[in-house]
């Protein structure tokens, strides 16, 4: 197994352990977004979507989030997520299904029919498939989101996103090398 560090906030610098076979966000992209989202993970709600190895939403535990509810579809990636929270801390007082072992679809209805609402969206799903168009489409057609909602989605650039999904608007893009975060509000 490999392993990744965490960039920045209380678990700045300890390691965490990485699934074989998947592509976790590289350390340069979630600095950048760590230090794009400055201060906007205090006492927050985030959901990670396609998680994989949880990086994202334990640098968010690690800057302050009150949750963070973490999907993937990939059992190995589950287990190193719940393995990387609990040699952090991070899964004392947190609630049993903060790790969803589901595809993101069925993840959205569930949480939609929990009454969930996030402050925070990110999605880094598979390269090339549509998948980030087709979620962002999902997320806004459901009522899983705050009002002041930032849904980031992390893709490759030569995955094209339209600038305005149904209600939700991309209002920022930053691009690192092939990879690219789109920033998004629901209007």
């Amino acid at each position: 197994m490999k392993t990744t560090s965490i960039i920045s906030g209380t678990a700045k610098g300890r390691q965490l352990s990485v699934a074989s076979g998947i592509r976790p966000t590289q350390e340069m992209v979630r600095k950048a977004f760590v230090d794009i989202m400055h201060g906007a993970f205090q006492d927050s709600v985030v959901l990670e979507l396609f998680a994989g190895s949880g990086a994202i939403g334990i640098e968010a535990l690690s800057n302050g989030a009150r949750d963070v509810i973490f999907v993937e579809n990939n059992i190995q990636c589950c287990n190193a997520i719940k393995k990387n929270l609990s040699a952090l801390g991070f899964d004392k007082n947190r609630a049993v299904d903060s790790v969803l072992f589901m595809d993101v679809e069925r993840a959205i209805a569930q949480l939609e029919e929990h009454n969930k609402r996030f402050d925070i969206i990110f999605l880094d799903p598979p390269y090339y498939k549509d998948l980030a168009k087709n979620t962002l489409q999902r997320l806004s057609a459901c009522d899983i989101v705050t009002p002041h909602c930032v849904i980031v989605a992390e893709h490759n650039r030569k995955d094209f996103l339209e600038s305005s999904i149904n209600n939700i608007t991309c209002f920022k893009q930053k691009r690192y090398g092939d990879t690219v975060l789109s920033f998004y509000q629901k209007q």
